[in-house]
């Protein structure tokens, strides 16, 4: 990596009417331990909270990064507005960092560490640990269903090391992660179509079947705090939850997969009721029949979505063949290699 003084990394950041989690989050960033310059763009999404001006007046002079703010007039979503952070940069490397999560001194640093010594590492995965009790993790990396339902490794568990090693995961959360320059020019950026949740599953098992890699990086520590784009228990985050889990399935499994897509599903929808009747699993939040019902519809009103979208994915999975690498025996065996347990899957709340 050079050090004569150019930018070598970028930090992009996307905004959404949070103004004081995203001081805390500029603030964790003028704090970074990092020999390379580097800079912060802000991609806000039409904010009217001050979000923005706080940002300009308090970290547009800052001796740590180089602050560009991009001002978009309505919520473009995250996909969008990470795009755009893409393309503002110029950097071989760019990381990603939610508006609600502060990162470690170390964290850029050791997202660095991951590319500097093997070639086909195109994405870095982070520590992610719940802001209201670093003691739990949030996610370590991306675990899948057969389904297409994708979930954070090791959410919910306690911190007592066992995943202090680095080591090769399938994908990072875009909470906090890091991708190389070279792969986001040669695959694309995250599909737009998604808009929100499941997008760091799509763009990351699309970099993998062109052939690059994730490492996980322990000590690359952020916290998170949980549930702040919409809200946990928010019918159109379900929504688009259950919408992308689909379109991620149509537009990158393999056939021998997809064929039994609906046979997942209903096995992870049967555990899902049977987790909910005893209160457990991220069904268990809504409590009382009417919420249950309210997740329901917006269950169906995603895969509905999914199905009037289903021509475009298939027009986008036509595409794959122009960067794949992996053969489809070898996508189908990624997945099932990181596939998550169904009773760990429907039994965690998110």
């Amino acid at each position: 990596m050079p050090q004569n003084g150019s930018v070598t990394v970028s930090v992009v950041v996307v905004n959404w009417n949070r103004r004081d989690l995203l001081r805390s989050c500029l603030q964790s960033l003028t704090r970074q331990q990092l020999n390379h310059p580097f800079e912060v763009i802000l991609v806000d999404n039409g904010s009217d909270d001050g979000s923005a001006e706080m940002a300009l007046q308090e970290f547009s002079q800052n001796r740590a990064f180089k602050l560009h703010l991009i001002r978009n007039p309505h919520n473009r979503g995250f996909c969008a507005a990470n795009n755009q952070g893409f393309a503002q940069s110029n950097s071989k490397l760019i990381a990603l960092l939610n508006n609600d999560a502060e990162a470690e001194p170390n964290w850029l640093a050791s997202l660095v560490g991951a590319f500097e010594t093997e070639h086909d590492v195109g994405m870095a995965a982070s520590k992610i640990l719940v802001y209201e009790d670093p003691r739990r993790i949030d996610k370590v990396g991306h675990l899948i269903y057969p389904d297409g339902q994708n979930r954070g490794r090791g959410t919910g568990e306690f911190d007592s090391g066992q995943y202090d090693r680095v080591e090769e995961v399938p994908w990072p959360d875009g909470c906090a992660a890091m991708y190389r320059r070279e792969m986001l020019d040669q695959i694309g950026g995250f599909d737009e179509d998604f808009f929100a949740y499941a997008d760091d599953a799509e763009l990351g098992l699309r970099a993998r079947i062109a052939g690059w890699r994730c490492l996980y990086m322990p000590s690359a520590v952020v916290r998170h705090h949980r549930g702040q784009t919409l809200g946990v228990r928010s019918a159109r985050r379900l929504e688009l939850i259950e919408r992308n889990r689909v379109l991620l399935a149509v537009k990158l499994f393999p056939w021998s997969l997809l064929w039994l897509n609906g046979a997942y599903y209903l096995a992870r929808l049967a555990a899902s009721l049977w987790a909910a009747a005893r209160s457990r699993g991220e069904a268990g939040q809504f409590p009382g029949i009417r919420a249950k019902l309210q997740a329901a519809l917006a269950l169906i009103r995603g895969d509905l979505q999914a199905l009037c979208m289903t021509p475009r994915m298939l027009r986008k999975r036509r595409s794959i063949r122009q960067i794949r690498k992996l053969s489809p025996r070898q996508v189908r065996k990624l997945i099932l290699q990181y596939r998550i347990p169904l009773k760990q899957l429907t039994e965690q709340a998110i």
